[in-house]
């Protein structure tokens, strides 16, 4: 019977729910608004299906990618309503004109995320984009387990906690799966989202037309956060937005985050993607601020799948050294941030405190002292 005495020990991956048997696991939310598995103890026959199939009891070994590229795709309007270099959306392609299933993640009515999975390329489109909420998977790994046993190609996209879920989840390697892991800063969840959005949209949340959090209209490395409401639309620059602000100080991510079992590819994707930071720096001739992406390589499958794209997209070998030099979260989790601050944070939302002031003034770089003192008016 898996059991959680520590927030940092789950990652909310919703495996065990799924695997269970006699179906007596559901996720509740906490109240910072994060879920965690609740066992029906009077239901449960202990078969310990739950505890095999977690990820952060059950860490895969840290990796080496056996290839390292530098990517982007040579279609400029994927790329453009890509986050990054649009190589998801050149391996969604590939899967689904074989007959394939590609699942990842879409916004819903009310502006959450979910797992969803399509089968057509004009469908690409709920999927592509990061959403930097956490994603509910329902039931996800059993459907992605009812395509491979029809014989069908199956590409799942997650985060790194979410590809290990899977893993441990099918028990066994699928010649037709291809998992592709989203190199993760960390994640949020619905309640914090939804406090912004409503602090966004007088008219409330059924008034959005369209939420882009990494808009290039000004360029790649300076994305914009656009929400269109009501044909009036709202943009900032990430580090001016208040919602981006937060999550990039790590103030208001899921506990697991500041621990991941997941890093440095410990998940046995078969690719992993993530923004090529720094390539201004690094290979200048390859920078025109539209985004590129940086592809490791984990299986011969993924090799054989990438040799087939070669003609849809640009690409150069890199070493691992220089990506993590600007990308740290290819390797590290998430600093964790100061108590204080993320106890101040929450407090304040579960009391109606606008959001925009708690995060535009929490993520500042306040020490503990300098913290207590603007807190109580001090100089």
């Amino acid at each position: 019977m898996i059991y959680i005495d520590q927030k940092e020990k789950c990652c909310g991956c919703e495996a065990c729910v799924q695997v269970c048997p006699k179906s007596c696991i559901q996720m509740s939310a906490d109240k910072e608004g994060f879920f965690y598995p609740v066992i029906d103890t009077k239901v449960c026959v202990e078969c310990g299906a739950c505890d095999r199939v977690c990820p952060v009891l059950n860490p895969y070994k840290k990796r080496i990618p056996i290839q390292i590229w530098a990517a982007k795709t040579k279609k400029e309007k994927i790329r453009l309503q890509s986050s990054s270099g649009g190589v998801f959306s050149e391996l969604a392609i590939w899967v689904i004109r074989r007959g394939g299933v590609v699942f990842g993640v879409q916004f819903v009515k009310d502006w959450s995320v979910e797992h969803t999975y399509i089968e057509k390329e004009e469908d690409l489109e709920l999927l592509r984009g990061s959403k930097y909420v956490q994603s509910r998977i329902g039931n996800t790994y059993k459907h992605v387990l009812e395509f491979l046993k029809q014989e069908r190609w199956v590409l799942f996209s997650g985060t790194s906690c979410q590809i290990s879920a899977l893993n441990r989840f099918l028990k066994k390697k699928y010649d037709k799966l291809l998992t592709v892991e989203l190199v993760c800063h960390g994640v949020p969840n619905v309640k914090i989202w939804h406090s912004y959005l409503k602090e966004l949209t007088d008219k409330g949340k059924n008034t959005i037309q369209q939420i882009q959090f990494r808009n290039k209209e000004t360029g790649w490395k300076k994305y914009n956060f656009v929400c269109l409401q009501d044909k009036r639309c709202y943009t900032e620059v990430f580090n001016k937005n208040p919602y981006m602000k937060g999550f990039i100080q790590d103030l208001y991510l899921r506990p697991s985050c500041y621990l991941c079992p997941s890093k440095a590819f410990a998940t046995e994707s078969d690719l992993a993607l993530a923004d090529f930071w720094g390539v201004q720096y690094l290979y200048p001739q390859l920078d025109d601020d539209l985004g590129i992406g940086t592809v490791f390589v984990h299986s011969s499958k993924a090799e054989h799948i990438l040799k087939d794209l070669s003609l849809y997209m640009e690409s150069i070998s890199v070493p691992l050294e220089e990506l993590v030099r600007y990308n740290r979260a290819i390797s590290f989790s998430s600093r964790k941030v100061l108590f204080l601050k993320r106890k101040l944070f929450f407090w304040g939302i579960n009391f109606a405190i606008p959001f925009s002031w708690l995060a535009n003034f929490l993520s500042k770089k306040w020490g503990i002292v300098g913290l207590v003192k603007k807190l109580i008016g001090g100089r």
